[in-house]
């Protein structure tokens, strides 16, 4: 450290505004050593010629400068910029009164600061005693409320176990029901592909069997009951479906409380059991200042309350959609047990209707072939009379053509030429009229045909239609599902 008074020729020193008093007080230079270089304005250029003058006042008891006028003129003249060795002799700094003035302050001050050290060390050694009990009360505090809000996480942490455990119990239930629907759907497939494969080979019935009878209507009927209890179906399987997504998702929120419930037990236990000796304690400054928090006590009660009530909701909603499918399910098989028995019931009466207007179609037909035969006779008994007549009338026709040829006035128009063209015109009016019963005889042989072939076309249109309904259609509804199958047990 500089002596106290030194002047400062640095031009980065801040120099001490020119004081209004002979000297400097006592006290600014006793505490100088706090501020060696007090920040005051700068009153004067830094680039002034040096001058003591600047930053104190000459003593009062100015020594006698005659001798030396002459040189310090010349000095003057000769430059603007005296050095310190000029100036040894010239001037003082304090005054003895000043320096013990001085040494009478720094007593004082000492006096002063041991006072003030001593009272500040009794007042540190009650205040330090005051805060530790303050600080173990607060610890304290803040141990028991932790220990509270544990309690209070187990209990709420009993009851969200308590829940999730009926709530994965009634989505497994509902999830078995859920299957037997699935399993009751599938077997509706088979009586509806029964149905429809029995209008479709009745679709095949041929000709006039081909009727809108008791059978269809009853087909039709059961296809639209099945397809009615299999949208029911599907439609109470989207619920299940969207209320398992439902029990899913609060069993969701349910685990996910747990967890978080758990991971802050883990926490809260773990703080309420540390102790100042505890392994792991360190500072984190700052970390008062950070406030993570998102709920107070009473929105972090109501959020887990919230999440078991909508719980209880989901799971008696469920509850009560797997009491409307057991009853969907009874219900849809008694409708397809019935609507079946009514089917096989119009398939025995339309079966029994068939067979006796086939066999009585047999009896027609053979009637009718027996009478094709007799007509076929009696054609071939007509021709041969007409084959007959034809000898007779080329005989007849071949004496006239020869009677042609006589000579001159022997072409008389006699009796025998008379008899021979009246013979060829009766001759040819037999056969004539032996021909148009032929004919007759013929077009009654094709109408014989032709009922003929009606009646055996009918008699194959109603095997047919047998075939249809005893053999292909009967043959499937023998066996229906077993009623068991129908309400989802395997």
């Amino acid at each position: 450290m500089e002596p106290l008074g030194s002047t400062l020729t640095a031009t980065y020193a801040h120099p001490k505004p020119t004081p209004t008093n002979f000297l400097p007080a006592v006290s600014t230079l006793a505490s100088s050593y706090r501020d060696r270089f007090p920040h005051n304005n700068v009153t004067h250029p830094l680039s002034l010629p040096w001058r003591p003058s600047t930053y104190y006042k000459v003593a009062s008891n100015s020594p006698t400068l005659g001798p030396y006028c002459t040189r310090s003129q010349k000095v003057c003249d000769n430059t603007m910029l005296p050095f310190v060795s000029n100036r040894t002799t010239l001037f003082t700094r304090y005054t003895p009164d000043d320096w013990y003035r001085s040494n009478l302050t720094n007593y004082l001050e000492s006096d002063t600061s041991r006072h003030n050290s001593e009272r500040l060390r009794v007042d540190t050694s009650r205040l330090i005693q005051d805060k530790y009990q303050h600080t173990r009360k607060t610890q304290a505090d803040s141990t028991q409320n932790l220990g509270e809000r544990v309690n209070d996480i187990g209990f709420w942490k009993s009851e969200i176990t308590h829940e999730l455990d009926a709530m994965i119990g009634e989505t497994n239930a509902l999830t078995d029901v859920k299957k037997k629907l699935e399993r009751a759907l599938m077997e509706t497939e088979a009586p509806l592909q029964v149905a429809r494969e029995c209008l479709f080979h009745r679709e095949k019935r041929m000709g006039i069997d081909l009727v809108h009878d008791d059978v269809e209507i009853q087909l039709l009927t059961e296809v639209d009951i099945i397809l009615c209890c299999e949208e029911r179906m599907k439609l109470h399987l989207d619920k299940a479906i969207a209320q398992l997504a439902a029990n899913r998702a609060s069993q969701h929120e349910l685990e996910k409380d747990l967890s978080d419930k758990q991971a802050a037990y883990r926490i809260d236990d773990k703080c309420h059991h540390l102790r100042n000796t505890s392994d792991g304690v360190s500072y984190f400054r700052g970390v008062e200042r950070v406030d993570a928090t998102v709920s107070v006590p009473e929105s972090w009660a109501k959020f887990t309350d919230d999440n078991v009530l909508h719980s209880q909701s989901t799971r008696a909603a469920s509850s009560k959609l797997r009491d409307d499918i057991h009853n969907l399910l009874v219900v849809t098989a008694n409708e397809m047990w019935n609507q079946f028995n009514k089917v096989n019931l119009s398939f025995t009466n339309r079966i029994a209707e068939t067979a006796d207007a086939k066999n009585k179609i047999q009896i027609h037909l053979a009637k009718t072939l027996q009478e094709i035969f007799q007509t076929e006779m009696t054609i071939e008994s007509i021709k041969k009379a007409i084959k007959d007549k034809s000898a007779f009338l080329k005989v007849a026709q071949t004496r006239l053509d020869e009677r042609t040829r006589r000579p001159n006035i022997e072409l008389c128009r006699d009796m025998a030429q008379l008899r021979l063209v009246n013979e060829v015109y009766e001759v040819d009016d037999t056969i004539q009229t032996l021909q148009q019963r032929l004919k007759e005889a013929e077009d009654t042989l094709q109408s014989l045909v032709h009922t003929k072939a009606t009646l055996e076309h009918d008699l194959a249109v109603k095997a047919n239609s047998l075939y249809i309904d005893q053999e292909k259609c009967m043959s499937m509804r023998k066996t229906f599902p077993n009623p068991l199958r129908l309400v989802g047990f395997c």
